[in-house]
């Protein structure tokens, strides 16, 4: 039968996420992780599976891509399929091909792991992009304790994970406005098909104030844990509230059965590529994602 491309319903999303996982091993590449589908989800179950691509082939998902945003598709290719070359072939065509899956300006894939995929989008014109550093961490035995107070977020806390997250990535003021709309997003993700695996922690410093926040998602016991995102509040930084925040990240997904936990960063990014280091995790070979041109 023919590689068909196809975007799942919200009731469909079981499947993907179930195929996600099971390609997920240590050794591996950290391409897309059914925690990705997680984070996404901040914008609801039905906004996620919109941004899902399927390429299948008699039932059997084959590669996954995740729209994030118009112009960017993080893949995962599934690890019997990485040197099929009738997939490479159908993948880079779909994805070279101005607006059959991103948009008709500049586009990026990002698709670890994949290396003949690679070679025909390279072959096709496109061009490496800035480098990433994925760093792992084996979980097989147990995480030091990160001396500070760790919080798993229910649902009525989770205004405090979110005003901490804001000030990590936005730095702006936090407004009423964004206090509902944070709120609401991170109650539909926690509400969502997508949460069983996850927990959203929070760390406090000795005068309980929270100081920085992490997500960790889980693939299932004996295989590696996804951490996205952590982030440390703008007015308590430089004080190794990341580096615990990652330690406890760590502890969690051991306590969940993950295997070992995975994140990846640009490595340009200085300060979080030392945080994950000074947390015991192990980088691997730089990686980079693939940018296309207008067309």
């Amino acid at each position: 039968m023919s590689i068909i491309l196809s975007t799942p319903s919200v009731d469909e999303l079981s499947p993907a996420v179930d195929a996600l996982k099971g390609w997920q091993y240590d050794g591996g590449p950290l391409h897309l992780h059914s925690g990705d589908l997680g984070w996404h989800s901040l914008g609801g179950a039905e906004a996620t599976a919109a941004a899902i691509r399927m390429w299948s082939r008699d039932g059997e998902a084959l590669a996954i891509g995740l729209l994030d945003g118009p112009e960017l598709v993080r893949m995962a290719v599934a690890p019997d399929w990485r040197d099929d070359e009738a997939l490479a072939r159908r993948l880079a065509a779909d994805l070279d091909e101005p607006g059959r899956v991103l948009a008709p300006h500049g586009a990026t894939v990002e698709a670890r792991g994949a290396g003949l995929f690679t070679q025909l989008l390279l072959k096709r014109g496109w061009e490496r992009d800035e480098p990433w550093t994925t760093f792992h961490r084996g979980l097989s035995d147990p995480v030091q304790d990160c001396g500070l107070r760790i919080e798993t977020i229910e649902p009525d806390r989770a205004e405090v994970w979110v005003a901490v997250h804001w000030s990590a990535f936005r730095g702006s003021p936090f407004t009423d406005a964004d206090r509902r709309r944070t709120v609401g997003g991170w109650l539909a993700m926690a509400g969502g098909p997508f949460y069983a695996d996850a927990r959203c922690l929070a760390a406090f410093d000795q005068n309980d104030d929270a100081v920085a926040v992490a997500a960790v998602w889980s693939a299932g016991p004996g295989r590696p844990g996804l951490l996205e995102p952590m982030g440390v509040h703008r007015s308590h930084r430089g004080h190794g509230y990341g580096t615990a925040i990652t330690l406890a990240a760590a502890a969690a997904l051991r306590d969940m059965g993950s295997s070992s936990a995975s994140v990846c960063v640009e490595s340009s990014n200085v300060g979080a590529v030392a945080t994950y280091a000074s947390a015991g995790f192990t980088p691997s070979d730089e990686v980079a994602d693939l940018r296309r041109g207008s067309r």
